[in-house]
């Protein structure tokens, strides 16, 4: 019998609650009739702000509870920020459905407009990943970095009252809400690597669940699924965790396909590169050689000492 009512597990969140209610947008418009729910709920990660993400289990703390909805029948679906997924799935349940990707770069916002170049030695840059930690003390040595946790909002509120003189976020929470006139300079390839899946929204549901299969495969984008794929495959190879400064980026050009990797220490006195470029077909092959590159560059050594 096909299903007549879809219920959404979803952050709280300003920014969770858009690409909830985007998702939901998109399912009523494909299927008229539907009736589309939204399940708000607080995960752990929404709670406990006073620590580094890293320190406290990594960003999984963000999907425990919309995954217990899910097994427990309580919804359908979760949508999820496809950085915050873990590489490895949670038994009974599977991402597969990505919509198309928007900003998968981060940006800076500083106080007084100045860009990264230009923020004056011993300035304080707000950031919760260690991965823009990496590449911004590579880049600029001379600079403070400090931990930043809260919602967007909340972060650019700290901004502008002064607890930061500059901060890093990624541009499509920016642009989803709004903000996008606040960004300073966005930080893109090859000076500056993305989170794998960054700018990327993907649908969890029940690995048995075929009707909620049927209903949500409509929404999935070939291109963000091919990226998807070779980004997290990138991140499997060299178990990607919040402790780990990795960053990946895959895309699709002039009929090619390009990946793009960095291993990195927190403080980014060793930053490690890789990259590999082929037909599309190729795709997996050349996630493995990214990954194969950086592990003989050093990269196993740099996250056996952050483990």
């Amino acid at each position: 019998m096909p299903m007549k009512r879809m219920r959404i597990a979803t952050r709280k969140s300003e920014l969770a609650l858009w690409q909830a209610n985007h998702v939901a947008g998109l399912l009523r418009r494909r299927h008229p009739g539907l009736e589309v729910d939204l399940l708000p709920m607080v995960t752990r990660g929404d709670v406990i702000l006073d620590q580094p993400l890293a320190r406290i289990g990594g960003k999984g703390l963000f999907l425990k509870e919309l995954e217990r909805a899910l097994l427990n029948h309580d919804a359908d679906i979760a949508v999820h920020s496809m950085k915050d997924v873990p590489v490895e799935e949670a038994p009974g349940l599977v991402v597969d459905v990505m919509l198309e990707r928007a900003n998968p770069f981060d940006a800076l916002l500083s106080r007084d407009g100045q860009r990264l170049d230009e923020l004056p030695a011993g300035s304080r840059v707000g950031t919760s990943s260690l991965r823009r930690q990496c590449q911004l003390k590579a880049l600029r040595p001379d600079l403070g970095v400090a931990d930043l946790r809260g919602n967007v909002n909340t972060r650019i509120r700290k901004l502008q009252e002064g607890e930061y003189d500059a901060i890093v976020l990624a541009c499509a929470g920016l642009e989803r809400l709004g903000l996008g006139g606040l960004i300073t300079e966005v930080l893109a390839p090859p000076r500056w690597l993305p989170a794998a899946t960054q700018g990327t929204i993907g649908v969890q549901r029940r690995a048995d669940d075929a009707s909620a299969a049927s209903l949500v495969a409509v929404l999935g984008d070939a291109d963000a699924m091919l990226r998807t794929r070779a980004e997290r495959a990138v991140s499997a190879a060299l178990q990607g965790s919040c402790q780990v400064p990795l960053a990946v980026f895959a895309e699709q050009r002039e009929g090619g396909f390009r990946i793009s990797g960095l291993v990195g220490m927190p403080d980014g006195s060793r930053v490690l590169r890789a990259a590999a470029e082929g037909p599309v077909g190729d795709a997996d092959r050349l996630a493995a050689s990214v990954a194969r590159d950086l592990l003989g560059q050093g990269a196993d050594r740099i996250i056996a000492a952050l483990a």
